[in-house]
């Protein structure tokens, strides 16, 4: 890890920062909220509604924060989220999984919040198995 440190810090001292190449990869808010919204159109209708009800509780939370590391990191994490959503609407079950790196970096609260989350889903997103087997049992 040191070595990686002493190359990234080598590689900032010898070529120049490019801060139009920087922020032309990050979107202002409200452009990246409706790509967001849009990219959430090719969704099966149960993840989109999902999707957008978390996208826009999250914007109107972040709307009043004036630290400019947590507006680029907020804005960071949202455009990769809008990276890996799926192109091709019959892509939409190859989603990525959460990297183990930023697992363990969630704090006690974002990680209630992960667990919530599980659990909502699991509920919409039954495997067909699963129902069956339920109204089997019922009768």
């Amino acid at each position: 890890m040191h070595s990686t440190l002493v190359h990234l810090a080598e590689s900032v001292t010898t070529m120049p920062l490019n801060l139009r190449k920087a922020s032309a990869a990050l979107y202002p808010p409200i452009p990246l909220y409706r790509r967001l919204l849009r990219a959430h159109r090719r969704l099966p209708i149960e993840m989109r509604l999902l999707g957008d009800g978390y996208v826009n509780a999250e914007f109107r939370r972040h709307r009043e924060v004036t630290n400019p590391v947590h507006i680029m990191g907020f804005l960071t994490q949202w455009k990769m989220y809008l990276d890996q959503l799926p192109r091709d609407p019959s892509d939409s079950r190859n989603f990525k999984k959460l990297d183990p790196t930023v697992f363990e970096k969630m704090s006690a609260e974002q990680l209630g919040q992960l667990y919530e989350f599980m659990h909502a889903t699991k509920e919409i997103w039954k495997p067909a198995s699963d129902e069956h087997a339920e109204s089997e049992t019922k009768s």
